[in-house]
């Protein structure tokens, strides 16, 4: 986001006239940067014919979820971001991460599928897309800085 941000590319319209491979470099430190640019110039070009951000925030979020899931390359945790901290939705994100975390403390087994976590989070959290982004990005946070592969228990916060 920075390179795109420091470009002054971070439009739709500058976006999409982009070729992947144009787009790859710009977004190399995501890692996978090739397979990325591809879909995300897929997702762009969806974006567009749909009539941008304001279009889809006119969508009911169900509906919308569907058509994201339907967008090549886009997989409920992508279609959630893209929901959440895009459009201010009311969905919560699991990621690894955050199986890494309720695994390592018991409270799932890790192999339960994507929607059952997201239901999990959504009936257990206030109704809040602020709070749904927060708790998020705390999980991510502990998961980079305690709960890596090779897990520092010792300083963890949850101790």
């Amino acid at each position: 986001m920075a390179v795109l941000k420091s470009r002054r590319l971070l439009s739709l319209r500058k976006l999409t006239r982009l070729s992947p491979t144009e787009l790859a470099p710009l977004i190399r430190s995501a890692g996978f940067h090739n397979i990325k640019a591809a879909r995300l110039a897929t997702f762009l070009g969806w974006l567009k014919s749909r009539g941008g951000f304001a279009a889809l925030n006119r969508t009911p979020t169900p509906e919308l979820r569907i058509q994201l899931l339907a967008c090549h390359g886009i997989g409920p945790e992508t279609a959630d971001s893209i929901l959440l901290y895009a459009l201010g939705r009311l969905v919560f994100v699991v990621d690894a991460y955050t199986r890494r975390i309720l695994s390592r403390y018991g409270l799932i087994t890790g192999d339960e599928p994507y929607e059952h976590l997201r239901r999990l989070f959504e009936s257990s959290l206030p109704c809040r897309p602020k709070l749904y982004n927060e708790y998020h990005a705390l999980l991510v946070r502990l998961a980079k800085m305690n709960c890596r592969s090779r897990p520092d228990c010792d300083s963890c916060p949850l101790a």
